[in-house]
């Protein structure tokens, strides 16, 4: 019995008091076949494609000396968009809508692009708390808003992801509890809305990903 509507949330499976439920993280490579490693297929062709479609347009938003970066944000955006997928199945633990794994991905980005400008590039990222044309008196000011817009994108970019993963799964589980105390009627509904809520999840697990990884990838951009 579900104690409060969070529990679904919460890592309970455990073996020898150590969580089983962050398995799901990597649980994502082993449900690619090995044909998919073998020989070409139609769904290594079709992500092959998307993968080539994400690197030409972080490539248009990076600039010329991150160009290898667009690796790194590509796999960012497969191990979310693998994670957020498989948190639409039954009875598999959702990291992505846990902080401690989108704070994973994001603080040590950040960290190391803030790490990277001030030492490389410290002049640029002084003129880029103070934008071009901004008046005089209003400097201070600007310094102190972006400093603190800085500040936050790990932050932002960590519960982006988590509350929309949470807000779906919430919504399917409150609808879904529903089922037992209702008519037949209505319970077909239900199952329509359940559906349509669920196709609407998948479209949110993609976007969010993309989301993720595009914020990213400008946030280096901007770093020249």
């Amino acid at each position: 019995m579900m104690t409060n509507l969070f529990s679904i949330f919460e890592p309970s499976s455990s073996i020898f008091n150590l969580s089983t439920n962050w398995i799901s993280t990597i649980l994502g490579i082993l449900f690619l076949p090995y044909m998919y490693w073998a020989s070409p297929s139609r769904w290594s062709l079709i992500w092959t494609k998307i993968l080539f479609t994400l690197h030409k347009e972080f490539k248009a938003l990076l600039s010329p000396s991150h160009m290898g970066a667009s690796t790194l944000f590509i796999s960012v955006f497969s191990l979310i968009v693998f994670n957020n997928f498989l948190g639409l199945l039954p009875y598999i633990f959702t990291s992505s809508s846990h902080m401690v794994m989108t704070l994973s991905l994001a603080l040590p980005l950040w960290i190391t692009l803030m790490m990277f400008g001030w030492i490389n590039h410290t002049q640029h990222m002084f003129a880029h708390l103070v934008p071009q044309g901004t008046p005089g008196l209003l400097m201070p000011f600007m310094v102190c808003i972006e400093t603190i817009s800085n500040i936050i994108r790990p932050g932002t970019l960590a519960i982006r992801l988590a509350a929309n993963m949470i807000a779906g799964h919430l919504l399917l589980t409150l609808l879904g509890g529903t089922g037992p105390s209702l008519t037949m009627s209505i319970v077909s509904i239900l199952v329509f809305s359940q559906i349509l809520l669920l196709i609407l999840e998948s479209a949110v697990a993609v976007i969010q990903s993309y989301v993720f990884a595009v914020l990213s990838t400008l946030y280096t951009g901007e770093i020249n």
